[in-house]
């Protein structure tokens, strides 16, 4: 019989291994598998630096150049930032460049386990396999979500810090960043340079000359189109009127055109800023879970990365402004069109077209918010269970 030391405490007896707990084979991934994830695409350094040098480089390569070039030649290249370079990096560059590294690293992600012939050995550790799928998702986005923030940001300090002091507008250049007040205001102080040069719907009534084309004048049958030089045929020159009358006339050009002028501000808002940086992302964080779903359906990443590309560069803009009417709903099952009708109105479309408020949307095939969001939640969702279908199927 075995007697305890005094002061000694008892332990219990160990449990058998039959009857411990065996939480392999929970479909939930655990934060070690996260992380062992994440160190597996981190670890791989040429697709790291690749990817860092699209999405950060590029864009900041551009700036840099014309940085430079505004610094040694400011009469012939104009400053670095402002609303007009945003506008265009936001909508043309980091848009297509962070679906780009999304969708490259998720079809990695997917398929990388295959390719290395790694995937019978995770199988044999008893871990669930839709744990060892669901795992790649935080673990690919803990990337993908950090390289777009800092690519955007970067674009964002230069456009707001070397922005340039005046805006051009229609040929002249006017302060930005005006009220409607101080719009009016600037018109009234320049009646010559609002009335001949700014779009204006409505009829003139004051004679005001225009440089070396005579004055303005109506259009045919009174149709209000500024016309620049002398009266057409079978009209009359408006009559000269008092210095009050043509303020008067620059200041309702101003009010007529301050939407459109309030597009090209100084700098982008603070409110556009962070609606454009969470609209980047969410195309980042599709391009990755369907990149993700597609190589590990496939098997293999090049194929998928090329499909990818196939999807972003060419059916999305094609199906996205091109009105098929027997194939408009399917056109509505885009995820490209579906993200681009999310877009920030002040921006220019994503696959070409014109900016402004609504500008972009009236190019695009007519789909509500409500079915936008839907066809995105339907393509997270449907490619997520596919992919993790296909592995736990997939002999090992």
């Amino acid at each position: 019989m075995t007697t305890l030391a005094p002061g000694a405490v008892s332990l219990p007896p160990p449990v058998p291994p039959a009857l411990r707990a065996d939480h392999r084979g929970s479909w939930v991934p655990t934060p070690a598998m996260i992380a062992t994830r994440f160190m597996e695409l981190r670890r791989r350094r040429g697709l790291m630096i690749a990817l860092v040098l699209v999405n950060i480089g590029i864009p900041s390569l551009f700036l840099i150049v014309r940085l430079l070039a505004h610094a040694f030649a400011p009469k012939s290249y104009g400053p670095a930032g402002g609303y007009q370079i945003y506008s265009n990096l936001a909508a043309g560059v980091m848009f297509i460049f962070g679906f780009i590294i999304a969708a490259t690293l998720g079809c990695t992600a997917g398929s990388v386990d295959l390719t290395e012939g790694m995937f019978r050995h995770l199988v044999v550790t008893g871990r669930s396999r839709l744990s060892l799928y669901l795992a790649r998702i935080p673990a690919g986005l803990a990337i993908v979500v950090p390289l777009v923030a800092a690519g955007f940001t970067i674009v964002c300090l230069v456009c707001v810090f070397a922005a340039p002091t005046k805006i051009n507008y229609d040929g002249d250049n006017v302060p930005a960043n005006l009220s409607l007040t101080g719009f009016r205001t600037w018109a009234g102080e320049h009646p010559d340079h609002v009335i001949c040069d700014f779009p204006y719907q409505g009829n003139i009534a004051v004679a005001v000359q225009c440089g070396p084309n005579g004055p303005v004048s109506v259009g045919p049958n009174g149709s209000g189109v500024i016309v620049r030089g002398k009266s057409p045929a079978g009209t009359s020159s408006p009559p000269h009127v008092s210095a009050a009358a043509v303020k008067a006339l620059a200041e309702q050009i101003a009010v007529q055109d301050y939407a459109d002028y309030k597009t090209q501000f100084l700098y982008p808002s603070n409110t556009l800023m962070i609606q454009t940086g969470l609209w980047l992302e969410l195309e980042a964080v599709i391009g990755f879970i369907v990149g993700l779903g597609l190589a590990s359906l496939l098997g293999q990443r090049t194929v998928s990365v090329i499909l990818m590309f196939v999807l972003e560069i060419i059916l999305t803009p094609l199906l996205s402004t091109a009105h098929i009417p027997h194939l408009i709903n399917l056109q509505r099952a885009v995820v490209g069109l579906a993200t681009a009708h999310l877009e920030p109105s002040a921006l220019p479309l994503p696959f070409g077209g014109g900016g402004g408020p609504g500008g972009h949307a009236a190019n695009l095939v007519p789909e509500s918010t409500l079915v936008a969001v839907l066809v995105i939640v339907a393509w997270l969702v449907g490619w997520s269970a596919l992919g993790a279908w296909r592995m736990m199927t997939r002999d090992a």
